[in-house]
């Protein structure tokens, strides 16, 4: 008989401690961000329909929230408000008062040491939706939105913000912050750029978690065609020549490719954003008993990790760090 030659790659998954000797792809809890929703208002703890075990918060109820964060170790959180007053050009967003920045100096206050990112945008502030300055002919207007948005990271950084994490996708959106955050004395505040963020249906259950739905139109002029993949890189070169310190990727889980992309052409930090549609879709399928959450979850985000992702920003970031102390 003709002796047979093959490779035996079993070898290595033979026993448990043989496939963690090999094994390349490692999630920690150092790698998770975990978006918080802040809302004006008293004794607010309101869960998101659309996203179980997320929720809303009011200050006062907040402690409750980041102590829990704390506790499991996530050593960071970014924050989205939810204003009262809504108007044409986002008032609220850079007040120096605004929910945003009343929840950084709560948040910095009683826990110095967590790291504490600023969503900077306009939409959930504006009465139209959009993230920028509208024209009577409903057009977004590009260059008159820097302005605001600069100044909207500015109070944000005065707040106490560690990182400012634009997510606006208007032109030089970067330059323009970086040069209002350097003038303003903050030139040692990095920016978390949502370099490359595609107009996706993932997004829907966190416009019902922020209010954010635009009144009219959709984001498609500024928001990039889920069809492209090179326009990722045109997009995440500018933003690294302008300055940002990160680059996010959103959506994530059908977007890996491109996550893999960004990674293989910049050295700079990627964090991909595992987006609410994802995680609704997960908890969705989980409270229906068809898959095992816990296992989804880990092998999800882990496929980001091997991806290129040195971050994620996930709501699954609590169930996470208790999964991986369980480990």
């Amino acid at each position: 008989m003709t002796e047979l030659f093959f490779q035996r790659h079993r070898r290595l998954r033979k026993t448990a401690g043989l496939r963690s000797m090999v094994k390349e792809t490692y999630l920690h809890k150092e790698d998770l961000i975990y978006p918080i929703f802040v809302a004006e208002g008293e004794n607010i703890k309101n869960e998101v329909a659309s996203m179980p075990g997320v929720f809303q918060f009011s200050l006062d109820r907040l402690a409750e929230e980041i102590d829990e964060v704390v506790e499991l170790g996530i050593p960071s959180i970014i924050l989205f408000g939810l204003p009262l007053e809504k108007d044409a050009v986002g008032t609220q967003a850079y007040h120096n008062h605004g929910i945003i920045q009343e929840a950084t100096r709560f948040v910095k206050k009683r826990h110095p040491e967590l790291v504490v990112i600023a969503d900077t945008c306009l939409c959930e502030y504006t009465d139209h939706g959009h993230c920028g300055v509208v024209d009577a002919n409903e057009q977004i207007l590009n260059d008159p939105s820097l302005d605001l948005l600069a100044k909207t990271a500015i109070s944000q950084a005065e707040a106490g913000a560690d990182i400012i994490a634009p997510s606006n996708m208007m032109d030089g959106f970067v330059t323009a912050i970086r040069q209002g955050l350097d003038e303003a004395g903050f030139a040692d505040v990095p920016i978390m750029s949502y370099a490359v963020k595609y107009a996706s249906a993932y997004y829907g259950p966190f416009r019902d978690a922020a209010d954010g739905a635009p009144k009219f139109g959709d984001r498609k002029t500024y928001q990039m065609d889920y069809s492209n993949r090179m326009e990722a890189i045109r997009e995440a070169t500018s933003d690294v020549e302008e300055g940002a310190d990160f680059l996010i990727v959103k959506p994530a889980l059908a977007y890996l490719d491109i996550i893999r992309d960004v990674k293989n052409n910049f050295t700079t930090p990627i964090v991909a954003y595992n987006v609410s549609g994802e995680y609704a879709m997960v908890k969705a399928a989980a409270a229906n008993g068809w898959i095992n959450e816990k296992e989804i979850v880990l092998e999800t985000l882990t496929g980001m990790k091997r991806a290129g992702s040195d971050i994620i920003m996930t709501y699954h970031a609590k169930d996470v760090a208790r999964w991986l102390e369980d480990k």
